[in-house]
């Protein structure tokens, strides 16, 4: 799939979602990561474009592991280092170069990988009357993943912006951009920032 153009027309009636951009996944976390700081620019760069059509999720922990439901509580023993209760909760919140588009941009919270678990991305999303959705952010093969599938399956036409996601794992980050989101190419396009920024007209 190339990130060079778009194949399936002009960007019409955009949303950008950008997720979870956030001091949990940057800094002085078990869960930190340096590919955060890498995209920032770039994701910054499509923020700037149109804050009043950027959606950010952010990615919240419970407080404790009993609070967690299902396969969760398993998953925040292994990392209860990043419980609520153990961080500033500043922590969970958008990277200082981000902060400044809110509002106009949205801020969805979410407690699992995909935003979409939260009704209120949906809602914004209708508010905004979107029929395509641009994907910033991290993780590529976890919470961007998640999302965008129910953006797919739903019937949004989806931008993967290449150099404005990212993964702490970079062979989980390729396969998903060279094997998983081509599988959907009838509805799945990627393209660099600087391109996107080129085509998409608020």
């Amino acid at each position: 799939m190339s990130v060079e153009s778009l194949r399936l027309g002009p960007i019409e009636d955009a949303a950008h979602i950008c997720v979870d951009m956030q001091r949990l996944f940057a800094e002085e976390t078990d869960w930190a990561s340096p590919v955060v700081h890498e995209i920032a620019p770039a994701v910054a760069r499509v923020c700037s474009h149109s804050p009043a059509r950027t959606i950010f999720t952010r990615f919240l922990t419970p407080r404790a592991v009993e609070d967690a439901k299902g396969q969760w509580k398993a998953y925040y023993r292994r990392w209860s280092s990043v419980l609520a209760s153990r961080l500033d909760p500043d922590v969970f919140d958008l990277l200082p170069i981000l902060r400044p588009f809110r509002p106009p941009a949205r801020v969805i919270d979410k407690y699992s990988h995909s935003g979409s678990e939260n009704p209120a991305l949906q809602e914004a999303l209708d508010g905004l009357s979107a029929k395509t959705v641009i994907f910033t952010g991290v993780e590529t093969d976890v919470c961007v993943l998640a999302t965008a599938l129910t953006a797919i399956a739903r019937g949004y036409r989806t931008i993967l912006v290449s150099d404005a996601i990212a993964s702490s794992v970079l062979k989980s980050h390729q396969a998903c951009l060279a094997s998983v989101f081509p599988r959907y190419d009838e509805q799945v396009e990627m393209i660099d920032s600087r391109s996107l920024l080129a085509a998409w007209k608020p």
